[in-house]
């Protein structure tokens, strides 16, 4: 049987990295995102290693094939016509070590951000706990400048590592970087590999403690049916959750989707929702933000895909 175009890419890639790599193609992304929707990436890929990821990179240059960083799947929205190109996964072991020195942990991009918070509390290093609630990697809450319960990511890196279209790998600091609220621009051409997180010497007690209660508060506040997070920016002035339940919109469907009861910013998928359906409903709140408050709401969601 003759090979597709999408096969012959991944026959190629899967020719120049080792067996320890993952190549598929025609891999669903639904069920590598948190919202639970999307179609198929063409080629999807686990590099073993960093030297890996650079042939990665390379490969895609060349080709002229766009490439997707992909993390835990949070705070992102898959198009049902999924992603031409090539999507990559940094959660091999190499990208996932998180390893103390004094009061900093030197955290790989594939490193979850609960796993950090626990390594952090085990070490006695506190201003971390925050990251307990944010279901995503290290790589992914770099890219997005990830926030919850009032700290941000980048209140608390000291430095960087990427590595560019070319494999070349640089170190930099935050102030060398465009970081901004929800967003780090540096970061759209380049991978992060690595960041080293700073802490403080804390009381075990009060790190845990201070877990404990983010935890409580963001199971007592967020849904637990699917969702990709916040949806929305907070625009000036008011919280976009506060905003979206002012006007009357906890409840809405469309389809499938729906905005959580719990909490107005998350849209949830109560199962079978598509990201048609999804989009629909961000398309109805935003119109009705516009419409009854001159309010012009910003996706907070990176949306991709066809």
């Amino acid at each position: 049987m003759n090979s597709t175009p999408v096969q012959t890419q991944a026959e190629d890639l899967a020719a120049l990295l080792s067996p320890e790599s993952v190549v598929r193609a025609h891999e669903p992304l639904a069920r590598r995102t948190t919202l639970r929707v999307g179609g198929p990436a063409d080629v999807y890929v686990e590099p073993a290693s960093e030297a890996e990821l650079a042939a990665v990179l390379r490969f895609c240059a060349e080709r002229s094939l766009p490439s997707l960083l992909l993390g835990r799947g949070s705070n992102l929205l898959v198009r049902d016509g999924g992603f031409r190109g090539v999507v990559i996964c940094l959660c091999q072991p190499e990208f996932s070590r998180i390893t103390i020195r004094g009061q900093q942990l030197e955290c790989g991009a594939g490193a979850r951000l609960k796993n950090v918070a626990v390594e952090a509390r085990r070490a006695g290093l506190a201003g971390l706990e925050f990251l307990e609630g944010i279901p995503g990697s290290v790589g992914g809450a770099l890219r997005m400048n990830a926030g919850a319960m009032g700290g941000a990511m980048f209140e608390i890196v000291e430095t960087v590592r990427v590595m560019d279209p070319t494999g070349e790998i640089i170190e930099l600091r935050p102030e060398q970087m465009a970081v901004a609220y929800r967003s780090c621009a540096s970061l759209r051409d380049r991978v992060a590999l690595s960041a080293g997180l700073r802490g403080q010497p804390g009381e075990a007690g009060s790190i845990d403690r201070r877990m404990r209660e983010f935890s409580e508060k963001r199971w007592s506040s967020q849904p637990a049916a699917p969702s990709a997070g916040c949806m929305f920016k907070n625009p000036a002035g008011i919280p976009a959750g506060k905003l979206i339940d002012e006007l009357g919109l906890k409840g809405t469907r469309v389809g499938a989707a729906r905005v959580s009861q719990e909490h107005g910013n998350f849209l949830v998928n109560d199962g079978g929702a598509t990201a048609s359906e999804v989009l629909g409903l961000i398309e109805l709140i935003r119109e009705r933000a516009r419409r009854e408050r001159g309010i012009e709401l910003e996706t907070e969601v990176q949306i991709i895909g066809e």
